[in-house]
């Protein structure tokens, strides 16, 4: 069992919480600020640099608008972002059928 397959895991998307964005934003195409924090259960602050690590890294875009008077930010997976959660989850299968190979 070599490192690399483990050292291949992308922290960016590895951490639970941005992993369920990822996975939301992937599944549901786009998502506001609203749902993610009820979906994920986390504090305004924590989801905000959750998205930011992702937003730096290319793999989100965050748009801010308005609906009527209030700010409404909208958060989408980007192409490389998404190339980058399916990679991820390819990483993923790889280590659990290593563990499933039968002991010599």
């Amino acid at each position: 069992m070599g490192d690399n397959l483990f050292d291949a895991i992308d922290e960016k998307i590895h951490a639970k919480a941005r992993l369920g964005i990822m996975s939301l934003l992937t599944v549901q195409g786009e998502c506001d600020f609203g749902t993610l924090k009820q979906e994920l259960q986390l504090t305004e602050g924590n989801l905000g640099n959750h998205i930011r690590v992702l937003e730096n890294a290319g793999y989100i875009q965050v748009t801010k608008t308005f609906t009527g008077k209030r700010p409404k930010t909208l958060c989408s997976a980007t192409e490389l972002g998404i190339q980058a959660f399916r990679d991820y989850i390819e990483q993923l299968e790889r280590i659990i059928r290593m563990t499933q190979l039968p002991k010599s």
